[in-house]
């Protein structure tokens, strides 16, 4: 069975339950599980959450697979930012004075 693990606020969400261990082999079903044993929790896979399937983390994961002994990370959704406008040397490579190529 995967390993699920419930990041952040999630556990309040399923009475305390961080961890569990649930037979799902897609994150679909995974989230139809979680949603039957916490129908709390349904509400918030809906909205959307981050998915990291033994390290790699899915924004849009419902088709992804999983394995009988993966590790499931449910994350906060991962949001993008304001981006460079915001820092102005995002993105640039600053140099010394003095150094090649400045």
């Amino acid at each position: 069975m995967a390993r699920v693990v419930l990041v952040g606020n999630r556990a309040q969400l399923t009475g305390g339950v961080a961890e569990l261990e649930l037979s799902a082999t897609s994150v679909k079903q995974l989230f139809q599980q979680l949603a039957a044993l916490h129908p709390g929790i349904e509400r918030h896979l809906e909205e959307g959450v981050a998915v990291a399937i033994d390290g790699q983390i899915y924004q849009d994961a419902l088709f992804e697979p999983i394995g009988p002994d993966s590790e499931v990370f449910l994350l906060p959704q991962i949001a993008g930012g304001a981006g460079p406008a915001r820092r102005p040397h995002a993105g640039r490579v600053l140099r010394r004075r003095g150094t090649p190529g400045a």
